[in-house]
């Protein structure tokens, strides 16, 4: 495994999380990315998805004043947020500005994009930060990925 993977995270889960779920999730990701950030991991990998990504994406943000981390944006196609709801292009369009580098994967949607991105962020990482509470989907497809890889999880209950 070579030094950056070595120290670089990536997130999966769910892009429903309910609006009682979010500060519980939210505190439980700033604490995560403060800790691993502490103990020297610099590279964090978000998949750009709205939900879990977006929390993930905003906590490493959040702490790149205090650390010297780095986010990457990982972008299943390009243009994915066309159909989202304006506040969620907002968001979406801050974390792209405050991201150290965005990768599309596609240029354009197509069958699989969603998993050759979630491959991608697996494959450049030495851990995966996941919430789920199901064993279907693009979350639990990443995860079992990971455990194929070899690559540590860490899930948020």
């Amino acid at each position: 495994m070579d030094n950056i993977r070595e120290k670089t995270v990536c997130f999966t889960g769910r892009r429903d999380i309910s609006a009682e779920d979010v500060p519980r999730v939210e505190c439980e990701l700033y604490s995560i990315v403060k800790q691993l950030a502490k103990d020297g991991y610099n590279c964090f990998i978000c998949g750009g998805a709205l939900g879990f990504d977006t929390l993930a994406a905003t906590a490493v943000i959040k702490h790149k004043r205090e650390f010297d981390i780095k986010l990457i944006i990982a972008v299943p196609h390009k243009g994915q947020d066309v159909l989202w709801a304006k506040h969620d292009r907002v968001r979406y369009a801050h974390i792209l500005a405050n991201a150290d580098e965005v990768i599309y994967l596609a240029e354009r949607y197509t069958q699989g994009c969603m998993q050759a991105r979630n491959r991608y962020m697996v494959d450049k990482s030495a851990l995966l930060v996941a919430y789920s509470d199901s064993a279907k989907g693009g979350t639990a497809y990443t995860c079992a990925y990971a455990i194929k890889q070899g690559v540590a999880r860490m899930y948020i209950e």
